[in-house]
């Protein structure tokens, strides 16, 4: 630990005594260099948080999904403003690539009711989706494709690569960056997982919105992602269900983010040109989110903030992005699901140590 950024181990320790929080790990690099590296609290009843907990992230995963797809795109075999079906020829709506990636092909919910067993039918969801109508004319305003996200992306890459999202973010990126991350565990890394837990009873209701809601639909199908009977369970975690289920350590995000921010490399290993690096975090949409019901600046996969910074936060308080202005990158992972005011709080205290 930096004794420069002490006053954010502090802060870190003040959430876990308070309660406020209960299981959480936090990673950030500045100028390229880790300077804070921390853990506490439990991953499972009378178990501590190590540095190797994996822990279901949400949205965090998102942009993670994203880069298998853009890895495609800086080789030459996809075309970002193609129409998705050059590709995967079932699929209806006049998307393209670009719309995508960037929230605005009106698909944000998958069109029919499905259990929560359907997350591990990747088939299903994604013919779904194939033969849905868009909510809207694609391109015209942005709604978060809250869980639909990956199976969109995902079966794009599978479409053109042959593997899973899952398994192309193992051993192309993963891998060679060695992050702890992955979609669809095995039984061995399910053995290190956080158990997710409510920070706050009404935390479930207040996620999925007013009932009926476009935010509702989008969120709360396939059902159980706000169950954590669902969530904790061996199904959940060896499904790929890549838009909210990105199981992470800090490290791991820690490491992809300062990779990114370096243009592509980590290491002395590239894995993307500066040029797709530069085109993936560029905003791509700034206006309305129809899902988030706030304005929303989206880069191909990410959240792009009025201080330049950009990654995404996910459900529960898990965040990680990178801030190229300030020269850091900051991952939080979170089992106890409530809201961002802890990560509000910790950004705070980093900047004051910059």
């Amino acid at each position: 630990m930096h004794t420069r950024f002490a006053a954010v181990r502090d802060c870190f320790h003040d959430l876990l005594t308070s309660g406020r929080e209960t299981g959480a790990a936090l990673v950030v690099w500045y100028d390229g260099q880790p300077v804070v590296d921390l853990v506490g609290g439990t991953r499972a009843v009378g178990e501590a948080w190590r540095p190797d907990t994996l822990v279901n992230v949400y949205s965090v995963g998102k942009p993670v999904a994203a880069l298998c797809l853009l890895m495609l795109v800086d080789r030459g075999h996809v075309d970002l403003d193609a129409p998705v079906d050059r590709y995967w020829p079932e699929f209806r709506t006049p998307a393209t690539v670009r719309q995508v990636l960037s929230h605005t092909a009106g698909l944000p919910a998958f069109p029919v009711p499905r259990p929560a067993t359907a997350v591990a039918d990747w088939a299903l969801l994604a013919g779904d989706l194939a033969a849905a109508d868009p909510e809207w004319s694609p391109g015209s305003v942005a709604g978060e494709h809250a869980w639909t996200y990956g199976h969109l992306v995902g079966e794009l890459v599978r479409r053109v690569d042959g593997r899973s999202v899952g398994r192309f973010l193992a051993e192309e990126i993963a891998d060679r960056w060695q992050l702890d991350l992955a979609f669809g565990l095995t039984e061995a890394d399910q053995r290190r997982c956080a158990d997710l837990r409510y920070g706050d009873p009404g935390w479930p209701t207040r996620a999925l919105g007013e009932p009926g809601s476009l935010r509702a639909r989008a969120m709360g199908n396939p059902a159980g992602g706000q169950d954590l009977a669902v969530l904790n369970s061996p199904l959940w975690r060896a499904a790929e269900m890549p838009a909210v289920n990105l199981h992470a350590t800090a490290h791991g995000l820690g490491r992809l983010y300062t990779g990114l921010l370096a243009g592509g490399v980590l290491e002395g290993v590239r894995l993307f040109s500066a040029e797709l690096v530069a085109e993936a975090t560029r905003v791509q949409y700034d206006g309305p989110d129809l899902v988030l019901d706030r304005p929303v600046r989206w880069t191909l996969g990410m959240q792009w903030e009025p201080d330049g910074s950009w990654g995404m936060g996910g459900l529960g308080g898990s965040s990680a992005w990178a801030d190229p202005e300030r020269g850091y990158t900051f991952a939080y992972a979170t089992a106890h699901l409530a809201q961002h005011d802890r990560v509000d709080e910790l950004v705070e205290v980093l900047h004051s140590c910059l």
